[in-house]
């Protein structure tokens, strides 16, 4: 049986299976295939400049033409329930890959399997984000945005640390020895720090930490995402890098109780000698500020990286789904990854375009984008309640784990499975 969607409420829930197989749909009557069709599309606010980028690139160059509302991301979610119930749902929305699973298992997206095999580049789709959008062998979405966690660090202040400004860390212990270095050599005034992280933000935890556990070639869950295997010890050893890190004043003052609004707004500030940063915040960087880009590596070697972002997919009761799929089939295609996604620095959906002629203009580019194959979006029906609520046990979990106490782990590792499977 699929389970029932998590975080919907209570009229998502009693009438979303009803909503999935209605006829219904937000953009009203099917419109003659033999003319130009106008899309409904939605998406959340956290990925509007690349959602508008395309749909304005796409508008230009066809007939059909899509019409694009952006929805505050925290009211994304209440947003899909409501319209699922009512039966109003667009043609196409975008979502957090980390939630596609949900949807996909509620049926609210179309069966694309037959159109996503017809494409000739189906097999350098994203993986994981092609993964998590996939329900017992039927594909449901594509990859709509993507972003990555890496390695920033400050090429000056290595300098003035002492540090080689063009040799990043390779493993984590790397980092923590190069972070403390920056410390020492720098932080005695209290503005410059060696490192940062949300230490109070659950998806900041997730982002970040998680990539050192499978670069180690561990997991934090089993692949069903029905227990966590975050008491292992590869988890455990990353873990104890970064409670040394805290424990020694290598991080800012404020990791403790920082819970994500602003956890990677220092870095730009130059006061951070290196840090995990979304990939996403290259391009956003002051343009005389000298960065360097390195994979999230394990404590002793390895790569990866959360591969994060957005799916996208047609509702199940669009009615022009066949110029739905023509604009999914463009965003992924050569000419929306090329000359909107990678002009504007963004990672691409395509693995097979990781190098193009404007990734190849700056070798950090390259670097984020070969990093999709190899990173990991981890799978959870109920991943939002579990790692990503304020109160959810895995926030309990890291906080007791870097900052309190160890002995409680245990319990609390269990209390995070016992999460997973309700």
């Amino acid at each position: 049986m699929r389970r029932r969607l998590a975080g919907l409420s209570l009229l998502g829930l009693l009438t979303l299976t009803a909503a999935a197989c209605g006829s219904g749909g937000g953009s009203g009557a099917q419109q003659p295939a033999d003319g130009p069709a106008t899309i409904t599309m939605w998406t959340r606010a956290a990925t509007q400049a690349q959602s508008e980028r395309l749909v304005e690139a796409y508008n230009k160059t066809h007939r059909n033409q899509v019409k694009l509302t952006v929805i505050p991301t925290d009211n994304y979610q209440p947003r899909i329930a409501a319209a699922a119930g009512a039966k109003q749902l667009p043609d196409l929305f975008a979502a957090d890959v980390i939630f596609v699973p949900n949807y996909t298992s509620q049926g609210l997206f179309m069966d694309i399997t037959d159109r996503v095999a017809a494409l000739p580049f189906k097999d350098e789709l994203a993986p994981s984000h092609m993964k998590l959008g996939t329900l017992d062998g039927r594909q449901y979405t594509v990859p709509h945005t993507l972003d990555l966690s890496v390695w920033f660090w400050n090429k000056d202040l290595y300098s003035k640390a002492g540090l080689d400004p063009e040799k990043g860390p390779a493993t984590l212990k790397e980092f923590a020895e190069q972070a403390t270095t920056v410390q020492e050599k720098l932080g005695k005034d209290g503005k410059v720090h060696g490192t940062f992280f949300g230490g109070n933000c659950g998806g900041c935890y997730v982002f970040t930490f998680w990539p050192s556990v499978w670069a180690a070639g561990g997991q934090v869950m089993n692949p069903e995402g029905t227990t966590s295997l975050n008491d292992q010890p590869a988890m455990t050893e990353v873990f104890k890098i970064y409670r040394s890190l805290y424990e020694n004043k290598v991080t800012g003052p404020t990791a403790k109780e920082e819970q994500g609004p602003t956890w990677t707004g220092f870095f730009p500030k130059g006061e951070i000698g290196v840090m995990p940063m979304p990939s996403t915040t290259l391009g956003s960087m002051p343009a005389d500020m000298k960065i360097g880009v390195a994979p999230i590596a394990g404590p002793d070697g390895g790569e990866s990286t959360f591969v994060g972002g957005d799916s996208i997919g047609i509702s199940a009761t669009s009615r022009n789904p066949d110029a739905a799929w023509d604009f999914l089939s463009w965003s992924v295609g050569d000419e929306a990854q090329v000359e909107v996604m990678a002009k504007n620095k963004d990672v691409l959906a395509r693995t097979d375009l990781s190098s193009n002629k404007y990734s190849a203009q700056d070798p950090r580019v390259v670097l984020v984008n070969s990093l999709v194959a190899k990173g990991q979006t981890p799978f959870a029906l109920r991943f939002g309640q579990t790692f990503n609520d304020p109160q959810g046990p895995w926030l309990r979990f890291a906080r007791e784990a870097v900052f309190g106490d160890v002995s409680k782990l245990p319990q609390l590792n269990a209390e995070i499975t016992k999460s997973l499977q309700q």
